[in-house]
């Protein structure tokens, strides 16, 4: 598959410049989450990303097969 699914999307992904400047965040200015108006909404999302990153190994798992099989049976 062409586009991989991120399952820890209600996480904020900080970069190295701001991990950085962490260290003097004493007021906790730099701490941002992705948020969802309810917290149903938010399981739901998570829910769902987690069976799409399943389908997606699945299909991983289905793409890697025909390699697999012709590497064995020369």
């Amino acid at each position: 598959m062409d586009k991989k699914v991120q399952s820890d999307f209600l996480f904020a992904q900080p970069s190295y410049l701001s991990g950085a400047a962490r260290i003097l965040d004493l007021w906790a200015q730099f701490d941002d989450y992705n948020r969802s108006e309810t917290p149903a909404e938010a399981d739901g999302k998570a829910i769902a990303a987690d069976w799409m990153v399943v389908g997606q190994d699945i299909q991983d798992a289905i793409d890697a097969s025909p390699a697999e099989t012709e590497t064995t049976a020369a």
